[in-house]
């Protein structure tokens, strides 16, 4: 079993909200993109948090379009070996070093956990440190979260919308 690895971070001094994933799963390491899989439905619920069609783009488009609406993706595991794309299947996990990188985002005010594992691996990683940012744990995108309503899940994602 080989390690498999995490996507540079998406981000810019523009980014106020970072959504941090788990590690991506087999069809986005196949694509080299971040949310790839079909079933995923991480493009839909972004998509209707900001109000744009980024199913719709292409890859390229979609990361740009959230780089301009302030949004930041990464993942908290830098590496680890796993069989196949389901979180519970992580092992010998390396963390990324999430504190580098928000003291390099000066608009930062947001870090959103897409799922449960991402959220215990990446609360561990800020430490004290996620005490500056306001801290969002979501339901999964994960096509193996589907017990979870599309509607459900829009309704905390669109927690991630401005509180103008």
């Amino acid at each position: 079993m080989t390690f498999k690895r995490c996507f540079d971070p998406v981000v810019d001094a523009r980014t106020r909200v970072l959504i941090l994933g788990s590690l991506p799963g087999e069809a986005s390491l196949a694509h080299q993109q971040y949310y790839a899989h079909k079933q995923n439905r991480f493009w839909h619920l972004v998509g209707e948090v900001i109000g744009r069609d980024l199913v719709a783009m292409d890859y390229a488009a979609r990361l740009e379009t959230l780089l301009e609406n302030g949004f930041g993706l990464w993942d908290v595991v830098a590496q680890a070996r796993r069989v196949g794309s389901l979180d519970s299947r992580i092992r010998d996990h390396a963390s990324n070093d999430l504190i580098a990188l928000v003291d390099t985002l000066p608009n930062l005010a947001t870090i959103a956990f897409n799922g449960a594992t991402a959220a215990k691996i990446g609360m561990k990683a800020l430490g004290e440190h996620g005490d500056r940012f306001r801290l969002l744990g979501l339901p999964s995108s994960s096509p193996a979260h589907a017990s979870v309503p599309y509607a459900d899940k829009l309704a905390i994602w669109r927690r991630l919308q401005p509180s103008d």
